[in-house]
Order: C-alpha cells, then sequence, then structure tokens
C-alpha cells in the first residue's frame, strides 16, 4: 500500500511530471530516428560534394532508392507478423528470368509441337504470378508446416536460385527487345520510360507505397497483420484469421520482389539469374532502419521508405566520395546494428512510459 502511494505522489509531483516529458521527447526523437538521419545525411554529403545535388545524380539516387523501397515493402507487411523472408532476392532473379525466357523462346508447347509468344503485359503478369506462387509456398510452409521463417525462406530462396539458374543453364537472356513479328517488343520500356520527367520506377514506388499506406492505416487486413505481430494468440481469440493473414503477407512479398525482377531486367535489357543477390538485406535493412520492429507489431511504411532512401543516400554519397566498396559494407552493417539497437532502446523506454 506504501509503495502504491510513493508511487502515486511520485505522479502528480514535478519531478514526476518532467520525467514523463522526458520520456515523451526522448521517444519521439526514436521514432522520427530515421527522418533525421536522413536529413543529416543529406547535408552532410551536400557540403562534402556539389555532384551530390546535381539533378542528375538526385534522379540516380530514387531510381536506386526506388529498387529497395518496394523490396522494403513486401518486407514491412511479413516483417510486422512477426516473420522474415529471405527469399526476396532469389524471386528478383526468377521473374526476371521467367520473363526473359517468354521474350527469348516463348511459351513451347511440347504435345502439340507449337510455341506461344506472348505480348509484354501477359509476360509481365506471367512474372508477377511466379513471384507471388514463390510467396504463396513462403506462407504454406510457415502456416500450414510450422516451419520457421528464417528456414523456410532461406529454403526457397536456394529453390529459387536454382530455377533461376536452370532457366537457361546459367546463361544470360540478352537483348530484351523482342521481335515486331511475335509482337512481344516494348519491354526496355518499363526500365528506360518517363512520366513527368520520372522514370516509371520511381512512379510505381510511389503507387505501391501509397496502396500500402492505405492497406495498413485504413482496412481490416492492415489491422490484423499489426494484431498477429503483437500477440498472435490475441489475435486468434479476437477471431483474426492467423494462418490465412500470415499466408497474405507472404504474397504481397513476393508480388513486390516479382515488380522489382521486372524493373531490373527492363532497366539493363536482360535478364541474369544471379541479378538480386544480396537484396534481401538491403530491404530488411530498409525495413529495420525506418522503425519496423523486428518483433513485429510496430512499424510502418512511410519509415520504410525513409529507410531506404537512408540507405540509398549513405551509398549514393559514399560511391561520390569515392569509398571502398569494402568500407561501404562495413559501414553499411554498422548502421543496420545500431538501428536494431535504437530500436531496443525505443522499446524500453515506450515500456517505461506505459509503466
Amino acid at each position: 500500500m506504501a509503495e502504491v502511494k510513493v508511487q502515486s505522489t511520485l505522479e502528480g509531483s514535478p519531478l514526476g511530471q518532467i520525467t514523463k516529458r522526458r520520456l515523451t521527447l526522448r521517444g519521439l526523437l526514436l521514432q522520427l530516428r530515421a527522418f533525421i538521419a536522413l536529413i543529416l545525411l543529406y547535408v552532410f554529403f551536400a557540403l562534402l560534394s556539389n555532384a551530390f545535388v546535381t539533378q542528375s545524380n538526385q534522379v540516380i539516387l530514387a531510381k536506386q532508392v526506388a529498387i529497395n523501397a518496394v523490396l522494403g515493402i513486401g518486407m514491412t507487411f511479413v516483417i510486422l507478423t512477426g516473420g522474415i523472408d529471405l527469399s526476396v532476392g532469389s524471386i528478383v532473379g526468377l521473374t526476371g528470368m521467367v520473363a526473359g525466357m517468354l521474350i527469348h523462346k516463348g511459351l513451347i508447347l511440347t504435345p502439340l509441337d507449337r510455341v506461344i509468344y506472348f505480348n509484354v503485359w501477359i509476360i509481365a503478369l506471367i512474372a508477377i504470378a511466379v513471384g507471388m506462387l514463390v510467396g504463396l509456398l513462403n506462407g504454406i510452409l510457415v502456416t500450414r508446416f510450422r516451419v520457421a521463417p528464417f528456414i523456410a525462406t532461406l529454403g526457397t530462396l536456394y529453390m529459387a536460385r536454382g530455377l533461376a539458374l536452370l532457366s537457361n543453364n546459367g546463361a544470360t537472356f540478352p537483348n530484351l527487345i523482342g521481335k515486331p513479328e511475335l509482337g512481344n517488343t516494348g519491354f526496355p520500356e518499363l526500365g528506360r520510360g518517363t512520366l513527368l520527367g520520372l522514370p516509371y520506377s520511381i512512379w510505381i514506388m510511389i503507387g505501391l507505397a501509397l496502396i500500402a499506406i492505405f492497406i495498413t492505416g485504413k482496412t481490416p487486413f492492415g489491422r490484423q497483420v499489426y494484431a498477429i505481430g503483437g500477440n498472435v494468440r490475441a489475435a486468434q481469440l479476437s477471431g483474426v484469421r492467423v494462418k490465412t493473414v500470415t499466408m497474405l503477407t507472404y504474397v504481397i512479398s513476393g508480388f513486390c520482389a516479382a515488380i522489382v525482377g521486372l524493373i531490373i531486367s527492363s532497366q539493363l535489357v536482360a535478364s541474369h539469374p544471379a541479378t538480386g543477390d544480396g537484396f534481401e538485406l538491403n530491404a530488411i535493412a530498409a525495413v529495420v532502419l525506418g522503425g519496423t520492429s523486428l518483433a513485429g507489431g510496430r512499424g510502418t511504411i512511410l519509415g520504410t521508405i525513409v529507410g531506404a532512401f537512408v540507405v540509398g543516400v549513405l551509398r549514393n554519397g559514399m560511391v561520390i566520395e569515392g569509398v571502398s566498396s569494402f568500407w561501404q559494407m562495413i559501414i553499411t552493417g554498422g548502421v543496420i546494428v545500431l538501428a536494431v539497437i535504437i530500436d531496443q532502446v525505443q522499446q524500453r523506454i515506450q515500456e517505461r512510459s506505459a509503466a
């Protein structure tokens, strides 16, 4: 009883109010850490080099960020449920190879002794469907067979990469321009076309981000994703179809990875089976830097976009300054570790504030 009275007295005292304000301020600064880091990095590299702030470099930077951001959007859905998807990089390579194979070889129907060539829109839809199928496989392994997300997606990482290599015996599909007589031209337009002066990839990033923000913030599905990550047992008791929702998050991740595979292949006008190697780490870095908790239940799509810009600005600035690629890896890894540490600090501050 005495302890309760002392606590109540402290809460109403000036000292208790000051402590509460400090905790609130610290929590706010931690929540805005990615945005603050982005501003500081941008100012830092702008002061170091005038080449960093040129219009051409900003467009290049945005194109690089778009790739990571789109992957990060899908990864955010998965991590919000407390999962992880290590297969997104391999899905990028696989879907690019699927598109390249359909442009070069078409769909071979051996029993009918026919070859069907599709226009680029159907090719894109088929490639996206392949990415979503791999995501569905991940979801089934995690929900139906209760395989740990790390192990399940690590297995599909190797499977998808192996399929990408098998599709053309490890070789590249070059010159993905198609042939007019086959009706499959126009594929490079996706990666090289512009709208209002901005590449299509940037518009795709903006469109997917707005859709994802709406889904996570305004729909029952979005609330269910957060509920699963916060407390899966409580979500089950509340009537949430945990397995279905979790499975759909992996499908969304596969969809986003397939979009990235198409963008990169169209930019390069070629498909290589090793495309996307290591991309999953970049996506996870963007998500973590953006404030999404690896434990699930906390994070935002907007934060992931900001996190992707932090990674992009950091790497772009280091390239302009001539920093060794080895040091780039070390610095990027250090930033990710620091982001995880800050996330743990934020969680403890929130718990103290709640107490």
